[in-house]
């Protein structure tokens, strides 16, 4: 049987914010394209789901600050209600520190975080060295060695000893904002955006679509999906390198580009929210914010509203995630009550709802927040990658200039991704004009 043939002018596979910041650039700029995505839903790592309670709620990427400009200006354009995810009170160290205060705890560690990025990532000194084997050389006290690399493993969601040291202070000059990361989210959700977007996007944009293979020239691709074949001359992978990698293309990737993308792992994270009846914390003079020393990795903080819903969001990431999905969701589920009664009290051990989502090993993005590379002599990898092939682009939020592992840095990487390809376009108009 012969295949549907469709023809564009580029093809984008996958539609997280990458792929619809690319979208968004090439219908701005008058080139045609369709995106393909192999889920049901946009958003990629940013979706959303019905809790227990009818409620919808931001199940992946969800927090933003003023100085990530893309993601402010997306959600104002779009008519998003910003809510402030910084609520005063005192917030908590679990176990306690000698000085017992979060705020000493974090002027420590952070002090131990910008000493690292002072460091140039090429230092050979360092090439061979973990996270966890620097930060276990260095001369502050236990507690803030320890929630350095707590912090690290939250949010990098990857065990600090297995990871490079070069990649975290090459990574970390790129993240560059002076308020807290958590300092807003959306009422409506971060995912309605996404959403709004591929809406706009109309036939454009084909759900459910998985590519199946990528054959690539110097000048044109070919797509294939269940749906048939897309005739295109090029493509944006916009998906996360790891899984960029576990794609089929003809002929197959160069040498050195393969070993590039499979210097990445993508993280394991879980994420909770836990709705409660009213903010209880607060009248403790709490802020809801919890910094857990022991387990590492794992966080809470307060995710209410001002409409009446109450909630406290859980994030563990790295090796605690790893054992709790072993564990299965139900044992997850009294393993953070467990700890939220431990600090807030013993009203947080009777929650109106818990809704876990387990990002560990999904299947189409491999995990979550981001993939890291973890192959210690892989200093090109992101080079290489962002190099590509004469047809192909690969972009993705790690390979950002500026917030990888980012809802900001997925819409920086995925207009540059446009850019590259408009340009091309340009210049081959422009080449063709002359020789005529």
């Amino acid at each position: 049987m012969t295949a549907t043939v469709f023809r564009t002018d580029v093809v984008i596979i996958g539609a997280g914010f990458t792929g619809l910041s690319s979208a968004l650039a090439l219908r701005q700029a008058g080139v045609d394209f369709v995106v393909l995505e192999a889920r049901d839903r946009v958003g990629g790592r940013v979706e959303s789901k019905q809790n227990g309670l009818g409620e919808r709620i931001d199940t992946g990427g969800q927090y933003f600050c003023e100085d990530m400009p893309e993601i402010s200006a997306l959600s104002e354009a779009y008519g998003k209600t910003r809510v402030d995810g910084l609520f005063s009170g005192l917030s908590l160290v679990e176990p306690e520190t000698i000085v017992g205060t979060i705020d000493d705890l974090y002027r420590r560690f952070v002090a131990i975080r910008d000493r690292a990025n002072e460091i140039d990532p090429d230092d050979p000194a360092i090439a061979k060295l973990s996270v966890r084997a620097w930060a276990e050389m260095q001369p502050d006290a236990y507690d803030a060695q320890w929630a350095f690399l707590g912090s690290i493993e939250g949010l990098w969601c990857q065990p600090t000893d297995l990871l490079p040291f070069w990649y975290l202070v090459s990574n970390d000059r790129r993240i560059t904002n002076e308020v807290p990361e958590l300092q807003y989210f959306l009422k409506e959700t971060m995912h309605s955006l996404a959403e709004d977007i591929g809406r706009e996007l109309g036939p454009r944009l084909r759900l459910r679509e998985p590519v199946r293979g990528v054959k690539h020239g110097a000048n044109a691709v070919s797509i294939r999906t269940d749906a048939g074949v897309y005739q295109a001359g090029h493509a944006i992978v916009t998906l996360p390198p790891r899984m960029a990698h576990r794609m089929t293309y003809e002929p197959p990737l160069p040498v050195e580009l393969c070993q590039a993308a499979s210097a990445w792992r993508s993280g394991k994270v879980i994420k909770a929210l836990v709705r409660y009846e009213k903010p209880f914390w607060r009248d403790k003079g709490l802020s809801g914010s919890v910094f857990f020393l022991d387990p590492l990795g794992l966080y809470a903080c307060d995710a209410s509203r001002d409409d009446g819903h109450a909630a406290i969001v859980v994030f563990a990431g790295g090796s605690l995630a790893e054992r709790w999905r072993r564990l299965g969701n139900e044992a997850a589920k009294l393993a953070i009550l467990e700890k939220l009664r431990s600090t807030l009290g013993p009203a947080a051990k009777t929650p109106l709802d818990i809704t876990i989502r387990d990002w560990s090993d999904d299947q189409w993005s491999g995990g979550g927040y981001s993939d890291t590379i973890m192959d210690f002599s892989a200093k090109d990898a992101e080079a290489i990658m962002r190099r590509g092939l004469p047809s192909v682009t690969f972009a993705s939020s790690e390979l950002s200039p500026s917030y990888p592992g980012y809802i900001e840095g997925a819409i920086v990487a995925g207009r540059a991704a446009a850019s590259r390809v408009i340009g091309q376009a340009q210049s081959a108009m422009a080449t063709s004009a002359s020789g005529s």
